[in-house]
């Protein structure tokens, strides 16, 4: 991307529209994920019912995810599919309000998962494509815009539910995956493709047979994964050694900030002057020293100082993952790409490391970030054999 170019042809091209599309769709996410558990469960559902209906919503977004992918490669139309199940997934959120009991919410709850599978993936897969062509943006500002778009559907939530109750976050996102429908009309159509991808699992048979990207679905599965432990039992840890609950908030609000600054400024800058393969040993190794912190420590002061690595850790990392796909994955695989990477190399190493992790805990306390931090020195190694592929300069 050319940096000296003014702000004038960037917002004369595709990035407003892109913004549009991801700051609508993460915020529609960061309206509903923390609060969706409470609704179920003010709508009839006992804690155990709604682990049931949350983990079959996990397994059919890794179910549905790569088929939506899948499609779009095969009738190049990202954009078509990304636009049907983003209104998809906005009627069916109305659903729930129609719905009391275990057996209708499950039915809702697995049925908008499927639609919502692969909107993240779709959007990143035009988005990248977009910037890729035009050279006016860069990836990571807008994906910088959609986390940021997170946390203010997050914080506006907690105002609408004291104001009209736990319902109004299912008008909300419903609301906001609407307009994300809407926005991917306004996101320019992508030049047509003359080759469309082999039938069945051709496709998928062809990805896996690019080794850097086999090996980034490696990297990314074990830094992700290794986030599942800080994700579920942090708090609790931090609660435990007498930490306020204001401080735990300021705590997490600067994790998610550095996520923020690294896609918009930091990280951009990062892969420009290290490459992909440097940028994510560096996010891996952050991994390293960040959980090691974890895992002996709860001093404010010192968690203040490794809370920022997240914004490595996590948005680092996903920005050198773009930056592989754009130059080794074919145009005409990328929402295959993009879904397999949503779904498969974050989303099952999550699902399982998650499970994984209230048994770690369990047994060794804050002792398991140690576990944490060797799932990121063998992301360490794993990215240290991208240098050899030709691909990277």
């Amino acid at each position: 991307m050319d940096t000296t170019r003014p702000w004038g042809g960037v917002l004369s091209g595709s990035f407003p529209a892109f913004v549009l599309l991801q700051g609508s769709l993460y915020a529609a996410y960061g309206t509903v994920s923390p609060f969706l558990p409470s609704f179920l469960g003010e709508r009839g559902l006992t804690s155990g019912e709604i682990g049931i209906a949350l983990a079959a919503g996990t397994m059919m977004r890794i179910a549905a995810g790569p088929v939506a992918g899948y499609l779009a490669d095969r009738y190049d139309a990202t954009r078509g599919v990304l636009g049907l199940i983003a209104a998809a997934s906005g009627l069916i959120a109305f659903a729930y309000l129609a719905s009391d009991g275990f057996w209708p919410m499950l039915v809702v709850s697995v049925l908008h998962a499927a639609a919502i599978a692969a909107l993240a993936p779709l959007a990143d897969a035009l988005t990248l494509a977009a910037a890729e062509r035009e050279g006016t943006f860069s990836y990571g500002w807008v994906r910088g815009a959609g986390s940021a778009a997170f946390v203010l559907g997050t914080l506006v939530s907690g105002v609408l539910i004291a104001w009209a109750g736990l319902a109004s976050i299912i008008v909300s996102c419903g609301l906001l995956f609407l307009l994300t429908a809407v926005a991917t009309g306004c996101v320019p159509r992508a030049p047509a493709r003359e080759a469309l991808p082999s039938l069945g699992f051709g496709g998928i048979r062809e990805l896996l047979a690019l080794a850097p990207f086999r090996r980034m679905l490696v990297v990314a599965a074990l830094i992700i994964g290794s986030h599942a432990l800080n994700d579920g039992f942090a708090v609790i840890r931090w609660r435990e050694a007498g930490i306020g609950p204001g401080t735990i908030s300021l705590l997490w609000s600067e994790a998610v900030a550095s996520e923020v600054i690294v896609f918009v400024l930091i990280g951009p800058w990062l892969l420009a002057r290290l490459g992909t393969a440097s940028a994510t040993m560096l996010a891996a190794g952050l991994g390293v020293l960040r959980w090691s912190i974890m895992a002996t420590t709860t001093s404010v002061p010192i968690l203040a100082t490794i809370q920022p690595t997240h914004g490595f850790t996590f948005a680092l990392l996903h920005l050198a993952a773009m930056h592989l796909f754009a130059r080794v994955v074919p145009e005409r695989l990328a929402a295959s790409a993009q879904t397999l990477y949503g779904n498969f190399g974050l989303g099952v190493a999550s699902a399982a490391m998650t499970a994984m992790s209230g048994l770690l805990y369990g047994a060794f306390g804050a002792g398991a970030f140690w576990f944490m931090a060797a799932l990121c020195a063998l992301a360490v190694v794993f990215a240290a054999h991208l240098h050899r592929a030709k691909t990277f300069a």
